[in-house]
């Protein structure tokens, strides 16, 4: 089932509850996609940056090779907040008056550490991913726990109406100045003395309107993408226990509140048959759980992964992976 929604999608989201294996189930199914000849860019979101660790050597900010046609990357929050404020302090310096330039530092020092700061951050560079991407591309999102992820998802659509209400702020206020600067010509008989400053002031006004609209339009195609049914899926990742299957429920609520286009579900870490009463007695109560997650989302491809005996480390390891994945 995910090997051929893969196939069939290229934007794939692999989400759930932390530690039910979700950076393992996107490495092996970006992997697999890369051993059939298709061009992959994994990419963490998630802070605990397990990405490295699973395939044994660094992984950082900038893609690396990790096999032939998959690069990856972690996108680390407080790098990724570092760059996006970098950008936004250079934008305004070149909007403001030089005189203002050490309050827009003293405001930007502030903005670092202010709510929902790093999540905006992670949202814009995941916008320039998703613009990037050539069109025959996979790009795979490995994403972190549950909560932070569906507030990420519904970020393009809430910074969309505040960039439209900047905008329509923007017009009132370029309304607004012109008449004052019509009303100053009329009294003065003339705009040698005013046109100078308003001159500065609508080229400052057009630069405004321009940084707003193209951040506008980067939101709104990453929120198109989000929602596109024919390029987008969300795979939720899950073990069979009583709070993952509860999360995973709830997570499936939200994604269809938002509109975000669910794969299915892969439920890892399974325990295999015939290993005694006690791991016999552990299996029963997930089928029971399973039975739960099945009756409340009846419609969503679910696949079962059983545990493995050792740790999933390195590029064989997620290949043998991957293959129980295609046989799931």
């Amino acid at each position: 089932m995910l090997l051929n929604l893969a196939r069939s999608r290229r934007v794939l989201f692999f989400g759930g509850k932390g530690g039910v294996g979700k950076t393992t189930v996107a490495s092996a199914t970006a992997l697999a996609l890369a051993n059939g000849g298709a061009r992959v860019l994994l990419v963490s979101t998630d802070p605990a940056h397990n990405l490295g660790h699973l395939w044994g050597r660094p992984v950082g900010p900038e893609p690396v090779q990790l096999a032939p046609g998959l690069r990856a990357m972690e996108l680390d929050p407080a790098e990724t907040v570092a760059r996006h404020l970098q950008d936004v302090t250079a934008n305004l310096r070149r909007l403001m008056p030089v005189h203002l330039g050490s309050e827009v530092d003293r405001h930007m020092a502030l903005a670092r550490d202010a709510p929902g700061m790093a999540e905006a951050a992670l949202l814009e560079r995941m916008a320039e991913l998703a613009a990037a991407r050539e069109p025959d591309e996979y790009l795979i999102l490995d994403t972190a726990p549950t909560g932070h992820t569906v507030q990420l998802l519904a970020l393009p659509e809430l910074m969309a109406a505040w960039t439209d209400g900047l905008l329509r702020q923007r017009d009132r206020a370029e309304r607004l100045g012109e008449r004052l600067r019509r009303l100053a010509d009329d009294r003065r008989g003339g705009s040698a003395l005013f046109g100078s400053g308003g001159d500065a002031g609508s080229d400052r006004d057009g630069r405004i309107r321009e940084l707003l609209n193209r951040r506008r339009a980067r939101l709104a195609g990453l929120r198109q993408t989000l929602v596109d049914q024919t390029t987008t899926a969300f795979v939720m990742v899950l073990t069979a226990e009583r709070l993952p299957v509860l999360e995973t429920i709830e997570l499936h609520a939200s994604l269809t509140r938002l509109g975000v286009p669910v794969g299915g579900m892969v439920v890892n870490k399974r325990i295999p048959p015939g290993l005694g009463d006690f791991m016999e007695t552990r299996r029963q109560q997930e089928s029971q759980h399973l039975q739960a997650l099945r009756a409340a989302l009846p419609e969503t491809p679910l696949c079962e992964v059983f545990m493995a005996a050792r740790d999933i480390v390195g590029r064989e390891a997620l290949t043998a992976f991957a293959s129980a994945l295609g046989d799931a």
